[in-house]
């Protein structure tokens, strides 16, 4: 059997539909399984033993139509016995169109039903702590494992060398292993996944004062000038536990960094989903437009906890659209004052 799965754009989705791959081969060993993803996300899956082959949507692909046409072509000629598409857009349809597979999977859209085999509806409520989704991508399983498994944990696969010179990389710098070391996830991708700066300035205050650490913080060059915000918000001597010049210089070696953190403490988004994949301890503050229930995976109150306006303030969020919490982001986020959670806080800061 030959198997193609379908999902493109963000780092935390491709990383979270990984897991189809570990439960497909657990059931049909022999089967050849593909993966579709845009090329910048490879990192996330790179060395994945589940994973045969990827394609990759790159660029140039998706800037021209007879790129995209020849990367169509490529797909028809592959001779898919199944698709899973959990992208479930216009170009995923067209590469489920053309990979003339028998059984094609997808959610449920009113205006593409017929164009799969089998469809499902998303859950709006969590059976379990993994989240709806690791819930709803489960299920899209159904037409091809018999025994769906429980929840799967999305997992990154580091080599010995990348895990050792990171570990180098952080001596060379003066780190010291035995101590704690904090990775803060100091902003979202967006300004309206991004915890206002003044208040994840208190948040690194408040870690630093609790447990003497030292912190590291997530960030790409071109969001320097934010970052350096951040650290000049900070109080002095905070300032002096913060490494602001060690950061991951492409994705492979923020995560091998990531792998010798005590924990990852920040804004939701593709870097905490890696982190729990390399099962570091997470604390995620999430946009108060974003449905917490959907990615707050693995939540226990102990190793992954997370925070959210509703947890403080649950009427705002009953009473608004999804449209007005994402419009008034500003305005919303500034009420999740640092010390609603400082409790959460420092309970998790003692238990990891």
């Amino acid at each position: 059997m030959k198997i193609l799965i379908i999902q493109q754009k963000m780092i935390g989705d491709v990383l979270t539909t990984s897991i189809l791959f570990e439960a497909l081969r657990a059931e049909h060993p022999d089967a050849e399984l593909h993966y579709v993803i845009n090329s910048h996300t490879y990192a996330v899956v790179e060395h994945n033993p589940f994973i045969d082959k990827f394609l990759f949507v790159t660029p140039e692909i998706e800037d021209s139509r007879s790129e995209f046409l020849s990367f169509l072509k490529g797909i028809k000629k592959e001779k898919y016995d199944a698709v899973i598409d959990v992208y479930s857009k216009f170009s995923s349809n067209l590469m489920t169109k053309f990979s003339g597979a028998a059984i094609k999977i997808s959610k449920y859209k009113w205006y593409t039903k017929y164009y799969y085999t089998h469809t499902f509806k998303e859950a709006t409520d969590a059976k379990t702590n993994a989240g709806l989704a690791i819930e709803n991508r489960l299920q899209m399983l159904e037409p091809l494992v018999e025994n769906i498994p429980n929840p799967i944990r999305p997992q990154i696969h580091l080599t010995t060398e990348e895990i050792n010179t990171s570990e180098q990389l952080l001596l060379n710098a003066n780190i010291d292993l035995s101590k704690p070391l904090y990775m803060i996830s100091v902003l979202g991708s967006g300004d309206n996944k991004t915890y206002p700066l003044p208040h994840m300035a208190k948040v690194i205050d408040f870690i630093v004062e609790k447990t003497n650490g030292q912190i590291v913080f997530n960030y790409i060059p071109k969001q320097l000038d934010e970052a350096k915000t951040v650290y000049n918000f900070c109080k002095s001597e905070t300032r002096q536990h913060v490494f602001f010049d060690v950061f991951g210089k492409g994705l492979r070696e923020f995560l091998a960094i990531t792998h010798h953190c005590t924990a990852m403490i920040g804004n939701e988004g593709g870097a905490v989903n890696m982190a729990k994949a390399l099962n570091i301890p997470t604390f995620t503050i999430f946009s108060p437009w974003i449905i917490k229930e959907a990615w707050n995976m693995f939540e226990d109150g102990k190793q992954n906890v997370s925070v959210h306006l509703k947890d403080f303030n649950p009427k705002i969020v009953e009473t608004s659209t999804s449209k007005e919490l994402k419009d008034n982001y500003k305005s919303f986020y500034e009420m999740i004052k640092p010390s609603l959670f400082f409790d959460q806080l420092e309970g998790f800061l003692n238990i990891n």
